[in-house]
């Protein structure tokens, strides 16, 4: 489920019928920062990160996740609030995504069209480098000075960012900034729990960087949005399934739509069979 008020890209549109809904309450426990709180606080991030001389490195998701963050930092460079440093966005699904979005404007918001008409896109600045070849993304790390690296895999289970995380964990002055979900058993979950050290590369490492997280990028609509989602049904459907969640989420989230609609509300488990009728 999708988010009102995001960067990009449209909003949610609204179904007034169904018999049945799948609901995903991957958020359903919680609110999300607003996008002034998110902006403001990638600023104070960065610029705390630059002050100390280190690097901010952000495990980030190719589609949609990436092209937000690109978006902040845009404004912040137009707006002067940040130092202009290299910003390597070192995935190559990244960059072939940010090429698919250039290509549809006609999914984008008023907001992004104006910017583009202005000559002022967010997917490009001049300070973006996309490094796509392997040889490109091992060069980052023997660059002196403070730079921002954007790479996945966004929850740390693979791809390039282990081994920026392994140049940079272990060093107080870096930052490692989440923006994004970390399921349980991943290695980016172990991080934001605060272990004193992990495993990367086959080496335990400590964990001596600034640990950061802003949920406020997410994509997955949270307990609100969710709510106003729902809340564009005519008729009550014959049952909602709560799905896409850890048990606790889900349990509080059927509990608010039981409380506030009064909705015939469900959590599947794993081999659970329904019959629809």
């Amino acid at each position: 489920m999708g988010r009102w008020n995001k960067p990009i890209i449209r909003d949610p549109s609204l179904i007034e019928e169904a018999d049945y809904i799948l609901g995903e309450s991957t958020y359903g426990d919680r609110l999300h920062e607003g996008p002034s709180d998110v902006k403001g606080k990638l600023c104070q991030i960065i610029n705390c990160t630059v002050e100390k001389g280190g690097n901010v490195i952000i495990p980030s998701f190719a589609i949609e996740r990436t092209q937000e963050l690109m978006y902040y930092l845009s404004e912040l460079l137009y707006e002067d609030s940040i130092p202009h440093l290299l910003t390597f966005v070192d995935s190559p699904m990244a960059i072939s995504v940010t090429e698919v979005f250039k290509h549809h404007r006609e999914y984008f918001d008023q907001e992004m069209l104006k910017l583009i008409d202005d000559n002022e896109s967010p997917l490009h600045f001049p300070s973006l480098v996309p490094t796509r070849r392997v040889s490109e993304s091992k060069a980052i790390n023997r660059i002196k000075g403070s730079c921002i690296i954007i790479a996945g895999s966004g929850m740390c289970t693979g791809g390039r960012i282990k081994y920026h995380l392994a140049s940079n964990i272990s060093r107080p002055e870096s930052t490692i900034l989440f923006i994004g979900y970390q399921a349980r058993g991943t290695l980016g979950r172990e991080i934001v729990e605060g272990a004193e050290e992990v495993r990367i590369l086959g080496r335990m490492r400590p964990v001596k960087a600034s640990i950061r997280r802003l949920d406020g990028f997410s994509a997955h609509a949270d307990q609100s949005e969710l709510l106003r989602w729902l809340s564009g049904f005519r008729v009550q459907p014959k049952r909602l399934f709560v799905v896409h969640g850890e048990q606790k989420a889900s349990e509080l989230f059927a509990g608010v739509v039981q409380k506030n609609h009064h909705w015939n509300v469900s959590i599947p488990q794993y081999l659970d069979k329904v019959t629809l009728n």
